[in-house]
C-alpha cells in the first residue's frame, strides 16, 4: 500500500512537465482569435461516441467532465489512462488549400476509491491550442498590389496554449445518486507575432507587432448523476455538471512597433499587463445514457456554453454562445469470450453537432462530425491468472468540418483525429493470501 501511495505522488510531481507535451501544431487559422482552438476533452472511449460523458459511469474509466461518476470505482480498483492523438487538417478558401499535421500528447488521468461509494482522480490535458502560421506574398502584378506601396510580406504566427490540471472526488448520497466535484487549475500562455516586411528596403518602414496572454486560475465543476435499475442487468443514467464562471488572473501585452532595415526603430503602441482579467463562461452538461451490463451502452449529450459572457483581452467580439449535442453507441459481442478476441472488442459510433465559439465577420463558425472507435482488451478474463478484462487499448476516430462562408473571407476546414490511449485496470489494494 505505501509503495503505491508514493507511486500516485510521483505521477502527480511530473503532471506539469507532461503538459509541456500537449501544445498540438495543427495550423489553423481559426487559432489566431480568443483563447485559440478549443480541445474536446474525453476519455477516448467517449470520443468514440461522439464525445458522450455527462451520464457515463463504469468502474474502468474515468469521465472528469462529471465528477459524480468517480463514485462508481471499484474498491480494489486503480485506474491509469494515457493518450495521444494524430491529428489532419485540410484548409480550403476557395481555390487556396493547405494540409497540416501534428502528433501529441492529449491527456493523462489516474483514479482510486478511498472507501466504498467515494472515489477521487486527477489528471492533466490539454484546454486550446494557440498554433498557427499563415504567410502571403504580394508582389508585381499580383491582385492586391499597389505601386504605391510595393510588394510586401505579411506573415502571422502564434505558438503555445492552455492546460487544465484538475483534481476530483466523487460520493454516493443515496443508493442511486451520486455528486462530485472537481478543482480545475487552468495555466498557460499563447504568444502572437504579426509582421508586415515591404520589399522596399531604404524608404518605408517595416511593422511588427507582439502579442502575449497568460492565464492562470483555479475553477471547479459540480456534477450529479441518477442510476436508474431497469432490471435484467439494464439500467438508465441521468446525469448534469455545471461550470461556474471565473475570471483568470491574465498577464497580457501587446507591443506594436516598426523598424527600418538600417535599426531605426519607432514604438507604436504599447499595452501593458493592466489591461485586464480573463472571463471564461459558464458551461452546463446534460445527459443520458441506456446501459446493458458488458453489451450495449447508448446515449445523447447537450452542452451550453455562455461565451458571449467571456472577457478575452485582444480579443472582444469575437465570441458567442455555443450550443453542441453529442450521440453515441457501445456494443461488445460477448466481453468475456474465451475463443475470440473479435467478440471482446468494444465497438463504437457517434457523432456531433453544433457551434464553435468563433465569430467572425457577423458569423460563428458551424461544426459537424462522426466518430469511431474500439477497445480491445489485454487480457482474456478475470479468473485467467495476470490477466483481466477491464484493462484496455482504446482508439479512436474522428472526422469534423468546420464551416465559414468564403463570401465574409472565411475558409473551411476538413479535420481527421485519430488517437490511442492505454487504460490500465488494476487490483491494487487486495492483500495476497498465497505467495
Amino acid at each position: 500500500m505505501l509503495n503505491k501511495t508514493r507511486a500516485f505522488i510521483t505521477i502527480l510531481i511530473f503532471f506539469p512537465a507532461i503538459a509541456a507535451m500537449g501544445q498540438k501544431q495543427v495550423n489553423s487559422p481559426y487559432s489566431r482569435f480568443n483563447l485559440g482552438t478549443l480541445k474536446n476533452a474525453a476519455p477516448f472511449r467517449s470520443l468514440g461516441m461522439g464525445g458522450i460523458s455527462t451520464a457515463q459511469r463504469d468502474n474502468t474509466n474515468i469521465y472528469f467532465s462529471n465528477p459524480a461518476s468517480y463514485s462508481a470505482f471499484d474498491t480494489t480498483s486503480f485506474i491509469f489512462d494515457f493518450g495521444l492523438d494524430y491529428s489532419i487538417d485540410w484548409l480550403s478558401a476557395g481555390k487556396d488549400n493547405h494540409r497540416s499535421d501534428d502528433m501529441n500528447f492529449d491527456h493523462m488521468m489516474i483514479g482510486f476509491p478511498i472507501a466504498k461509494g467515494v472515489g477521487i482522480t486527477a489528471g492533466i490535458m490539454p484546454y486550446s491550442n494557440g498554433y498557427y502560421n499563415i504567410s502571403n506574398s504580394v508582389k508585381q502584378g499580383d491582385a492586391g498590389y499597389d505601386p504605391v506601396i510595393g510588394g510586401y510580406t505579411a506573415s502571422h504566427a502564434g505558438e503555445g496554449g492552455l492546460s487544465t490540471f484538475y483534481a476530483g472526488a466523487g460520493l454516493k448520497l443515496i443508493d442511486n445518486l451520486s455528486a462530485g466535484v472537481n478543482m480545475n487549475i487552468l495555466f498557460g500562455q499563447i504568444k502572437r507575432v504579426n509582421k508586415f516586411v515591404f520589399d522596399d528596403q531604404f524608404n518605408v518602414y517595416h511593422d511588427n507587432s507582439t502579442e502575449n496572454i497568460q492565464v492562470n486560475g483555479i475553477n471547479f465543476d459540480f456534477g450529479l448523476q441518477y442510476m436508474l435499475s431497469l432490471g435484467k442487468a439494464k439500467s438508465l443514467t441521468a446525469g448534469i455538471s455545471f461550470t461556474p464562471s471565473k475570471k483568470y488572473n491574465s498577464d497580457y501585452s501587446n507591443y506594436i512597433f516598426r523598424y527600418t532595415s538600417f535599426g531605426t526603430y519607432d514604438t507604436v503602441s504599447y499595452i501593458g499587463s493592466n489591461a485586464g482579467d480573463t472571463k471564461l463562461p459558464s458551461t452546463i452538461r446534460a445527459g443520458i445514457t441506456f446501459a446493458r451490463t458488458n453489451k450495449l451502452t447508448a446515449g445523447f449529450d447537450f452542452v451550453a456554453t455562455k461565451w458571449s459572457k467571456s472577457e478575452i483581452p485582444g480579443s472582444a467580439g469575437y465570441a458567442a454562445d455555443t450550443k453542441n449535442y453529442l450521440l453515441g453507441i457501445e456494443y461488445t459481442p460477448d466481453k468475456y469470450s474465451n475463443f475470440s478476441l473479435i467478440r471482446r472488442i468494444d465497438y463504437r459510433l457517434g457523432g456531433h453537432y453544433g457551434d464553435n465559439y468563433l465569430f467572425i465577420e457577423n458569423e460563428q463558425i458551424r461544426e459537424i462530425g462522426v466518430t469511431a472507435g474500439f477497445g480491445i482488451p489485454l487480457g482474456r478474463n478475470a479468473y485467467t491468472a495476470g490477466t483481466n478484462p477491464y484493462s484496455k487499448v482504446n482508439f479512436y476516430f474522428d472526422y469534423t468540418r468546420k464551416t465559414g462562408s468564403l463570401a465574409n473571407g472565411l475558409h473551411n476546414e476538413d479535420i481527421i483525429s485519430i488517437g490511442a490511449s492505454l487504460n490500465l485496470y488494476d487490483f491494487w489494494f487486495l492483500k495476497k493470501k498465497f505467495e
